[in-house]
């Protein structure tokens, strides 16, 4: 295993033969030679290389957008701007990252239909003309502040089956629709193309059918009114692992053949989409240490101590990152987070039923509220995965509580 220094962070390449879990491995047995035991990610950049490639057999149509939001971590930011991906940025802060890796302005698209003016301004300045609106009032800020804007109309959708819902927030309902198309010409704005998100989680792919079927309506009324709309752009929302009640590919077997009847390959529309966590949930592991324990014993049992089969305790672990920090997902992402362990238990060995708290002096952090596990001691470490979505980009330092280091990996025959 090598490693070099690109810029601000450590990337190994692993030899042949070596996955990202030997490095959680090797990370684990280094740190218990100390006494700090923080936690820390491993993650495998070689796992977003290989969702691109996945995204590109899935939906060839479909030009992706990174959702910086979901993960801003530069090295992720940095491989998928290597790959060619395009980026979705909500604020100033993240269209600097983008453009400081030398990203093309025309690969950026300013996907916050609520604005600040200021930040319109630097979107001006900096090049930045794809931006997406659904009200009067953003309209009239873009034609005061950016001269060159090429406006995207979000429209809402039914989100109704959708894990994290949208639509109660962003996007301006069909009806509304040609009153604003029709005041963008008033004001003189390029209005190129329409916008939607089906929110996340979505658990019914025909979610898609009828949100691209509106977005068609919303073309031709455009069209009606001397627009020239060539941008149609999907959303995100799609899932960054195989562990989930509807797969990525099922979810694309629906899209493309909606796309191809409302938006066929001729007619001169280009497609994208804005994938956050599809790139990166997978590509993060989570290692956490126990650092204290709490034995509940049942009254009911507490007398007989003679059956050591029976769970007669319950166990809480609190372990060092919790919900001010990477699982933070659970609080505004429902995510639900469970273990895997670090030291396979033996076929005989008692679980238990357990709780899993975080470091902080906050009662409401807590990140499982039941789960069985053996009655494993402080020191001893647990393992998260598919924790890269929604995580590090959100963690704060409350109680002082520092996020944990990342360490990067990617094997050569990927890159």
């Amino acid at each position: 295993m090598n490693t070099v220094t690109p810029t601000d962070f450590d990337l190994s390449f692993l030899d042949e033969g070596f996955s990202a879990r030997d490095i959680v491995e090797q990370k684990i047995n280094e740190s218990s030679m100390t006494d700090d035991r923080d936690a820390f990610y491993v993650c495998d950049l070689g796992d977003v290389v290989k969702k691109h490639l996945r995204w590109a057999r899935a939906l060839p149509r479909v030009r992706p957008f990174y959702a910086v939001k979901c993960n801003d971590s530069r090295a992720v930011v940095m491989t998928l701007a290597t790959l060619g991906t395009g980026f979705d940025c909500a604020s100033k802060t993240e269209i600097q990252l983008v453009q400081s890796l030398g990203v093309d302005p025309s690969r950026i698209i300013y996907a916050n239909p609520c604005k600040q003016v200021s930040q319109i301004k630097y979107a001006s300045a900096h090049g930045v003309q794809m931006m997406t609106f659904d009200s009067e009032v953003e309209l009239m800020k873009v034609a005061r502040c950016h001269d060159n804007a090429k406006l995207v109309l979000r429209i809402a959708t039914d989100d109704s089956k959708a894990v994290c819902r949208l639509s109660v927030k962003f996007g301006a309902p069909l009806k509304a629709c040609r009153g604003l198309l029709e005041r963008a010409k008033e004001l003189g704005l390029d209005v190129i193309g329409v916008s939607f998100h089906v929110g996340s989680g979505c658990t019914d792919p025909e979610t898609y059918t009828q949100a691209i079927a509106d977005a068609r309506c919303v073309f031709d009324t455009g069209a009606e009114l001397g627009f020239n709309m060539d941008l149609l752009d999907i959303g995100g929302g799609f899932p960054g692992s195989d562990n989930t009640e509807l797969k990525f590919e099922e979810i694309t077997g629906v899209i493309n053949p909606a796309l191809d009847k409302y938006f066929p390959v001729d007619c001169g529309v280009n497609i994208i989409a804005e994938p956050g966590r599809f790139y990166v949930a997978s590509a993060y592991t989570l290692v956490v240490n126990i650092i204290a324990k709490k034995v509940i014993m049942d009254e009911e049992f507490a007398s007989d101590e003679e059956d050591e089969g029976t769970s007669d305790r319950t166990l809480m672990y609190y372990v060092n990152d919790g919900v001010y920090g990477s699982f933070n997902c659970i609080l505004y992402d429902h995510a639900h987070c469970l273990p895997t362990l670090h030291k396979k238990p033996k076929p005989d060995e008692v679980m238990y039923p357990c709780s899993i708290w975080g470091p902080t002096c906050d009662g409401l952090d807590r990140i499982v509220e039941q789960c069985s596990l053996p009655d494993m001691q402080v020191g001893d470490w647990l393992v998260f995965e598919n924790m890269g979505a929604y995580t590090v980009a959100a963690a704060s330092t409350f109680n002082g509580f520092q996020r944990p280091d990342i360490h990067y990996v990617m094997s050569r025959p990927t890159w």
